[in-house]
């Protein structure tokens, strides 16, 4: 990671992670930059399982002294939980962490406290409370909020902290979909609350006192906060392909008008701004270029380029994307996106269907590495936003409940029959890849809905729903029991699941699979894939499974996920040849 000064463009200084994988970096105060990395790991003497354990360094930009933001402390871990919340108390910079604290040989979340300039120790500001899931930090960095779950009797406190102590607030009870704490409002006092409606998720603000709570208004899909005083200053909605960023202030807004004007015909995201909001920096997605961050100075009127994302793609490396509606079997409004291979006409092309996983995400218009990967083999590539997805409103995310492996996956095929009655793909070359929910549906593609594809390349998937749920749920120990309503809710009731697990319809499978898997992933187990490739096998079918050593669900560094793409590459020209 290096690190320049923005007016000089000369370097500062290089910081290497080594086998961590970085993923947070946060300013805290002109000296100090605060880098968090995370990796796989159990943690000895505990009853926790492997996880992505988080840990956090303060590098001193001035001294170039690099340190530990936590060290173990009586009772305590050295790992935290989440981005660290940066405050200035009496003109130092204090990092506030969420870490794990031990109270009566229990392991509960806590509130700590470290002074950046003089790293004197680590102050325990909280201890928490057993089922402590979330803190707000005030202004001043002092608590403002917490609040606590209980999933057996799906029971959640929200505190905030006056006069010394915690007071819990009065709040409707939800047996799913609980609220979540969102940091500060627009006053920079009250707290922004999350709650779920049928219509939607809804922001509530209450008052730093806990008595007052402010009218419903629907959520945004993300919220931006002022980096210095840590208010809310902005939202960033999508509305279909485009991604809007609304900056409460009229001046902040009108620049930022500007800045998207200077960078017409590309999609600009906000990366960040300096503290006066006269500086940002932001990411230009090109159709012919690429992705790239640029440094826009106000002040100056002046932009220049920091670095692409991918320093050697070259524009006739892109494919085109093009955004796609259709109507699923049954009626359902339907959108995706088709990347064509680089040069190519949409015309009897081979595809390859690209589910996303989540399965509560989307695809998104703009540069998608793996698309284009697999696009600049020669392939058009389709993404469909299928029932279930986020970013369409809760009525069609909420019509993907129980849809596993039927109608989550046919929009998938009715995708696939659109552009065939387009005249765009090859009904007869197609091949579903997926990673994740979208590793389940390329299995599903296998076993569910047999007939519509060549292959299937299944990354990190599922393949036996009830044995991946009982693994999530005794993850989470007490607190499993979410864990088991949240996915049944997704695949349909606990008994049903094996109608729709890949692993129990070995005999379905026609076309050959391979299995691609992290050894180190933390959200799918490795297992998934192997129980997968061991009944293949076992029934004489053409598997192969791929193993990548020290890789999360994530793929997360560079070589495994080149190795991914090879080994993909590699399967589709044989089993789906483009020539």
């Amino acid at each position: 990671m290096l690190v320049k000064n923005a007016d000089t463009d000369a370097n500062i200084a290089a910081l290497r992670a080594g086998d961590r994988k970085v993923r947070w970096i946060n300013w805290a105060g002109p000296d100090h930059l605060i880098v968090t990395t995370t990796v796989a790991s159990s943690i000895m003497f505990t009853d926790a399982s492997k996880a992505e354990w988080a840990l956090a360094l303060d590098y001193n930009i001035r001294t170039h002294v690099q340190s530990p933001l936590i060290d173990k402390v009586g009772g305590s871990l050295n790992v935290i939980d989440g981005q660290p919340s940066i405050r200035e108390i009496g003109g130092h910079p204090f990092a506030f962490v969420s870490g794990t604290l031990f109270v009566e040989d229990k392991g509960q979340l806590g509130l700590l406290k470290v002074d950046l300039d003089h790293h004197d120790g680590v102050t325990v500001v909280d201890e928490g409370h057993p089922m402590t899931e979330a803190y707000v930090v005030g202004e001043d960095g002092k608590p403002a909020a917490e609040s606590e779950y209980e999933a057996r009797s799906a029971r959640w406190v929200l505190r905030v902290f006056k006069d010394g102590a915690w007071h819990a607030v009065d709040h409707e009870t939800l047996p799913q979909d609980t609220p979540s704490l969102e940091g500060l409002g627009r006053d920079g006092k009250s707290v922004l609350v999350s709650f779920h409606r049928d219509s939607g998720e809804v922001l509530r603000d209450l008052s730093a006192d806990g008595r007052t709570w402010s009218d419903e208004r629907p959520a945004p899909d993300e919220l931006i906060h002022d980096p210095a005083t840590h208010r809310l200053i902005g939202e960033i909605n999508l509305e279909g392909d485009d991604s809007k960023v609304s900056l409460y202030d009229p001046h902040d807004q009108a620049i930022w008008r500007g800045i998207t004007k200077a960078y017409a015909g590309s999609r600009v995201s906000l990366a960040g701004m300096s503290d006066d909001h006269k500086r940002f920096v932001v990411k230009v997605d090109s159709p012919t270029d690429g992705p790239a961050y640029a440094f826009v100075d106000i002040a100056t009127g002046r932009g220049h380029w920091i670095a692409p994302e991918y320093p050697d793609l070259k524009p006739e490396d892109i494919g085109a994307k093009q955004a796609l509606a259709f109507k699923a079997k049954d009626g359902t409004d339907l959108t995706g996106y088709l990347t064509l291979p680089p040069g190519k006409t949409a015309k009897g092309l081979p595809l390859v269907v690209l589910p996303h996983g989540g399965p509560g995400a989307r695809d998104l218009p703009g540069f998608d590495w793996w698309a284009q990967a697999i696009a600049s083999r020669g392939y058009a590539v389709l993404q469909v936003n299928y029932r279930g997805s986020q970013g369409f409103g809760w009525s069609f995310q909420s019509a993907g409940f129980g849809q596993w492996g039927r109608k989550m996956q046919t929009d998938l095929s009715d995708g696939v029959r659109y552009l065939s009655a387009q005249g765009m793909i090859d009904p007869k070359r197609v091949c579903i890849v997926g990673g994740s929910y979208g590793g389940y549906a390329a299995l599903a593609g296998a076993t569910l809905d047999s007939g519509v594809y060549r292959c299937a390349v299944s990354v990190a998937g599922l393949s036996n729903l009830g044995r991946f749920v009982a693994w999530a749920s005794e993850r989470q120990g007490s607190q499993g029991v979410e864990a088991e309503r949240w996915w049944f809710r997704y695949m349909g009731p606990k008994e049903g699941v094996d109608t729709v697990s890949p692993v129990k319809l070995i005999d379905r499978v026609t076309i050959p699979v391979l299995l691609i898997h992290g050894k180190d992933d933390t959200v799918v187990p490795y297992e998934q894939s192997q129980m997968m490739f061991d009944a293949l096998h076992a029934a004489g079918k053409d598997v192969q499974l791929v193993t990548l050593d020290k890789e999360d669900h994530w793929l997360s560094q560079g070589p495994t996920r080149l190795k991914m793409l090879q080994a993909t590459a590699a399967f589709l020209d044989k089993y789906n040849p483009v020539n």
